[in-house]
């Protein structure tokens, strides 16, 4: 008979604390709390499904300094992290054919102008005879079409001296805009061909570059506001808002461009956390100076209904890159708690 009382009274107990075990344990008590300090009633409310995504500081645009003609670089004016203008020299290309087809051309002028002389030389004579009845106007017309010859084929001579100076004058290369030099790897005595990168300078403002999954970035309009996080700024924040979503897609992403106030050029292709609004979601959120920690587990301070106060266990997680939490578990709409640090 005793054995069946302890059986009894066993699974009563059981059965109490597997109903507890249902709701929210009862914290222990701590103490009451004074009506001077701050307190906070907690509430759900609809807040926006921020995704963190990784952005990318840039211009936005990138000028590259191209070799306009095949030969050796023969000299490189700068290095990265300098600041250029554009219409800068700050490269030149050297290829030994050009001189020789620039002394050419010359030599061609020299001859098609010695040949232009001698044409209206003689023009002048034919005339003179001509006009003292001993050649006849045919033998006149023809001077006067050679010498005509000439002084074309004298056009023609430095037009084609004029294009290879102005080819040989194509080995400088010249920064295409202002901005700081990215790259510049190409070292001094390398074989280019036309065409070929020399150097990379940033053009036009700087902006955050952002990449979202097609799915998730049709909820941006521009305009809209994204908070930033420099990843090794210490936790520092900055507002971004979109001014260009760019239609294109590749591999399934879109990309868009942030503006941000104060950004720094010396950081070109620093890594930003961005946390982009996709939808929104009920939850409940609370400022972080509300939630203590110990041991790895996050607590608030709980008022009961008898202003005693007590500490509650609670699941949280980031809300953006703002002074809030998400609470996952543990609080409840109505619940009122008190900021961490008051006296026990």
């Amino acid at each position: 008979m005793v054995t069946r009382s302890v059986l009894t009274v066993t699974a009563v107990m059981l059965t109490v604390l597997l109903g507890a075990c249902q709701e929210r344990s009862t914290p222990e008590v701590i103490s009451k709390v004074p009506p001077s300090l701050e307190r906070l009633v907690v509430q759900t409310q609809t807040i926006s499904d921020l995704k963190p995504v990784f952005a990318t500081l840039t211009s936005r645009n990138q000028g590259l300094t191209i070799a306009r003609i095949s030969g050796t670089l023969i000299s490189l004016s700068i290095k990265e992290g300098d600041q250029v203008r554009k219409g800068q020299v700050i490269a030149r290309i050297k290829d030994d054919r050009l001189n020789l087809q620039a002394q050419a051309s010359d030599a061609q002028v020299a001859a098609a102008e010695a040949e232009a002389a001698r044409a209206q030389a003689d023009l002048g004579r034919i005339r003179t005879l001509y006009d003292s009845g001993i050649y006849a106007k045919a033998r006149l017309e023809q001077s006067e079409a050679a010498a005509k010859a000439a002084t074309a084929n004298l056009k023609a001579a430095r037009a084609q001296a004029g294009a290879s100076a102005e080819l040989a004058n194509q080995g400088a290369v010249l920064a295409p805009a202002d901005g700081k030099v990215l790259h510049a790897a190409v070292p001094v005595g390398t074989a280019v061909m036309a065409g070929q990168t020399i150097a990379e300078v940033t053009a036009g403002p700087l902006v955050v570059r952002l990449e979202l999954p097609e799915g998730q970035a049709a909820s941006l309009k521009l305009g809209d506001q994204v908070a930033l996080e420099a990843a090794n700024a210490g936790g520092a924040v900055r507002q971004g808002t979109i001014i260009e979503i760019y239609p294109s897609i590749t591999n399934g992403q879109m990309t868009a461009d942030l503006q941000v106030a104060g950004l720094a050029s010396d950081r070109i292709g620093q890594r930003i956390r961005a946390h982009v609004q996709v939808g929104l979601r009920p939850a409940i959120t609370i400022p972080k100076r509300f939630i203590m920690s110990r041991y790895g587990i996050d607590f608030v301070r709980l008022v009961q209904a008898n202003n005693q106060t007590s500490d509650v266990s609670v699941q949280t997680a980031p809300y953006g890159a703002g002074d809030a939490v998400e609470i996952l578990s543990g609080l409840r709409a109505g619940d009122v708690i008190v900021a961490a640090g008051v006296a026990q």
